[in-house]
């Protein structure tokens, strides 16, 4: 449930899935409640722009929360999953450079593997997963479902540093 206001005031809007801009619901949100489920709020239109993820909670002043100085502008509900975790990540762009198969979390791929570039490309073949801009979970987050990202363009070119698995014990 989103508010236009702090402290969960103003309009609302309830919210069951995914969408790619809430312009036409609200004009801006400050506040939120999430019911279920685990989520990717983002700042801007079409899943772009910064991302938060977001558990079960209440939420009255998300933005000093964050420090952010925008409101969510589009979502995602991050499917829930129970399955085997397997992702194939590199060193460079285009599946270029050394490559690691991975299965858990790793808290800084620079000391655990050397990449002083961090991840530069990867294919999620199974589960999702949340990718971070340094090391031990800290900075810029961006949630990763199966697919191929052939490079980070989309994300700023982004060089992620560490990353851990959306698991089921985060709904």
């Amino acid at each position: 449930m989103f508010y236009e206001d702090r402290n969960f005031m103003g309009r609302s809007w309830e919210c069951s899935g995914d969408c790619a801009d809430m312009s036409s619901y609200m004009n801006r949100c400050h506040s939120f409640r999430v019911m279920s489920g685990c989520w990717m709020f983002y700042d801007q239109p079409n899943y772009m722009g910064h991302q938060y993820c977001f558990r079960r909670g209440e939420y009255s002043d998300y933005m000093s929360m964050w420090g952010s100085s925008s409101w969510v502008r589009s979502c995602r509900m991050i499917p829930w999953y129970n399955g085997s975790y397997r992702m194939r990540m590199y060193e460079r762009d285009n599946y270029m450079g050394q490559m690691m198969e991975m299965t858990g979390d790793c808290d800084n791929f620079m000391n655990r593997y050397n990449w002083s570039h961090g991840c530069r490309s990867c294919h999620v073949m199974d589960g999702h997963w949340m990718m971070y801009e340094h090391p031990n979970y800290m900075g810029r987050m961006w949630y990763f479902g199966p697919g191929h990202y052939r490079n980070f363009s989309n994300w700023g070119n982004m060089r992620f540093n560490s990353m851990r698995r959306v698991m089921s014990d985060w709904y």
